[in-house]
């Protein structure tokens, strides 16, 4: 397989700079997923990768070579599109048959492969089917499979998944998982889903605006977010947000005053601001528990999800934005109580106000370097 390397990599469609100067390197044998919001680059990016787009500056590596003037076709790397675009007269086998034919390899060449493919795919029973007689998930094993037996260097995935329905899409990531365990390859996913990205991911490279926010695992994102961008993109449901005062702030931590006038204090590195600054308070929901005693925070519960194992009650405050709170499945919350929040300061995150950047956080979470690891 192959490193990917991008070195100021950007991309303009006439005055319109879409990416914007991107550096990132791809490891042999990664799985890295491109996640954003809807036009953020994401899918430009991998599409530059591909060679399906020119760059307008900057160099891109596919293991150790020079890309950027080379076609598609002679790059090594195969792509998996959103839409299955399988030949709806062609059976399973042709389908994925096809593309090897066109490169003029031998029939036996041609059959090993593709029976090599359905087996990693569990496809052998359907070789002699049509499209229209398969599952949505088939299909797209079809579709990977037909990327399979070109036998690139690097996988391209631009959002597979999303025509599938939930339930579907949770046994595919499960599928993709396995695959690139097998298959030992180098993989680049992109997704708007980001639950889809911590879980598949090796690590995860967050765009916004056409710019890498942040690059990493995905527990290394989800504990250490390099800003407010990066931590209301990262979880599920997202971190929660309130506007907080300085109160004293040192090296060692930093006191701020809540909305409802009650102080807290976080262990972050506070020599960068002063008393009087504002700053964000990030908390994430699974971080908060009810707590009429030791909460700093109250307010109504405007809605409240009950999914069985958990429940989520949703309540406004003063001074802030609606709010996420996590409780257990049995809560007797309902629309309309008045709930007092208790937070975790060691869970806690600041954010300054204007620039988004965070404070470097003194309680170190060690899984936040727990990942899958690569093999050597």
């Amino acid at each position: 397989m192959a490193n990917v390397e991008l070195s100021k990599v950007c991309k303009s469609f006439g005055s319109v700079d879409v990416i914007k100067g991107v550096d990132l390197s791809v490891q042999d044998r990664e799985f890295v997923v491109f996640v954003g919001p809807s036009g953020c680059g994401k899918s430009t990016l991998l599409r530059l990768i591909a060679g399906l787009e020119e760059t307008t500056s900057g160099d891109l590596m596919i293991d150790g070579e020079r890309m950027n003037d080379v076609p598609p076709a002679k790059r090594g790397i195969a792509m998996v599109f959103q839409s299955y675009a399988l030949y709806p007269h062609m059976t399973v086998y042709q389908n994925m048959a096809f593309g090897l034919k066109l490169a003029r390899h031998s029939k036996q060449d041609i059959d090993q492969k593709v029976r090599d493919a359905a087996k990693v795919l569990q496809l052998e029973p359907l070789l002699e089917r049509k499209p229209k007689e398969l599952s949505g998930g088939q299909r797209q094993r079809v579709a990977i499979g037909r990327a399979i037996v070109r036998n690139p260097k690097v996988f391209l995935f631009d959002e597979p998944l999303s025509n599938l329905d939930a339930a579907l899409r949770v046994q595919m990531r499960i599928e993709i998982t396995r695959l690139h365990r097998e298959l030992d390859a180098t993989m680049i996913y992109v997704t708007h889903d980001q639950v889809e990205a911590m879980t598949l991911a090796d690590k995860i490279c967050v765009l916004n605006g056409g710019l890498v926010e942040q690059f990493g695992t995905p527990l290394e994102l989800y504990h250490h977010p390099r800003n407010q961008f990066v931590a209301g993109f990262i979880g599920s449901p997202k971190m929660n947000f309130v506007p907080v005062d300085v109160k004293s702030a040192d090296a060692k931590g930093l006191e701020v005053t809540l909305p409802g006038d009650t102080n807290l204090t976080v262990p972050v590195d506070g020599s960068r601001v002063k008393a009087g600054d504002k700053l964000a308070l990030g908390f994430r929901p699974e971080h908060t528990r009810p707590d009429p005693k030791k909460g700093q925070l109250s307010g109504e519960v405007y809605v409240v999800e009950r999914l069985g194992g958990e429940t989520y009650a949703y309540v406004k405050i003063p001074g802030a934005d609606m709010l996420t709170v996590h409780t257990d499945g049995e809560s007797r919350l309902g629309v309309g109580d008045t709930i007092t929040i208790e937070l975790s300061p060691n869970q806690c995150h600041l954010f300054e106000r204007e620039s988004g950047l965070a404070l470097a956080q003194l309680a170190r979470n060690p899984l936040a370097d727990i990942g899958r690891k690569v093999p050597a």
